[in-house]
């Protein structure tokens, strides 16, 4: 069977990939499927990123319809950050993933389980 690569706008896989390719995109939503919503929270937990890095993953995550954005009228303002339906449908994903990673890229190559936590 042959793949061929092409910019068909109609291809799932590359509008999913489209949407979840940025850098630290994965993590985020990793994050987020943990129950991590706040800003600052997020930016701790993503040791690393700027903070005008991660306003553009959230705001591209938001555009793509992935994440909620919620603000709260208060001082100092409060924002968090939810996954939607849609997003939480991309959580197996990352945990396939992360899976994939502890097997065959933590060391051993071999496909033997990895002893030690996961990300």
């Amino acid at each position: 069977m042959r793949h061929s690569v092409s910019n068909d706008d109609s291809c799932p896989v590359l509008k999913t990939a489209d949407i979840i390719s940025g850098k630290w995109t994965i993590l985020v939503l990793r994050d987020l499927s943990a129950g991590i919503n706040r800003f600052s929270s997020l930016e701790r937990s993503l040791q690393g990123i700027s903070p005008k890095t991660l306003s553009e993953r959230l705001k591209s995550l938001e555009k793509a319809g992935i994440i909620t954005r919620t603000s709260y009228p208060e001082v100092p303002p409060r924002v968090e950050y939810e996954l939607t339906e849609m997003g939480r449908d991309l959580i197996p994903l990352v945990d396939h993933m992360r899976d994939y990673g502890a097997r065959w890229l933590s060391g051993n190559g071999d496909g033997s389980p990895s002893s030690g936590a996961l990300a």
